[in-house]
């Protein structure tokens, strides 16, 4: 198994820039594509960015291209989700998520995940 542990978030006024961490332990987390998910009250859960295991294809939600930048550093076994320009909109729990290789566009084919860790964006 591999577990995966959120850390960054907290309380933050519109236009800031937090850095959400993923720490992962227990697989070879060079082998794992891994994606930041989030959910806000009443929504659905929904794919906000994702990175293959190599680091070279990545994906970005239409409502966050441009502010959000994932990366990884498979030397520390962590991926990041570097958020710029937040809005209020942005208010929610966000899940970093894991699956072999490459990644999907659906949650359900993602194996693990973390806990989440809450981000909200005061106006």
């Amino acid at each position: 198994q591999m577990q995966l542990v959120e850390s960054g978030g907290g309380l933050v006024q519109a236009g800031g820039s937090p850095r959400l961490s993923c720490a992962a332990s227990g697989r070879t987390f060079t082998s794992y594509a891994m994606g930041w998910f989030r959910q806000a009250p009443g929504k659905e859960r929904e794919l906000v960015a994702a990175i293959s295991w190599s680091g070279g294809s990545t994906y970005y939600a239409d409502s966050v291209k441009g502010r959000f930048t994932i990366s990884r550093d498979n030397a520390k076994n962590t991926v990041y989700l570097q958020m710029n320009s937040l809005k209020p909109e942005d208010t929610a729990v966000y899940y970093c998520a894991g699956r072999g290789y490459y990644y999907s566009l659906r949650s359900y084919e993602y194996e693990y995940w973390g806990q989440g860790t809450q981000v909200t964006v005061s106006s």
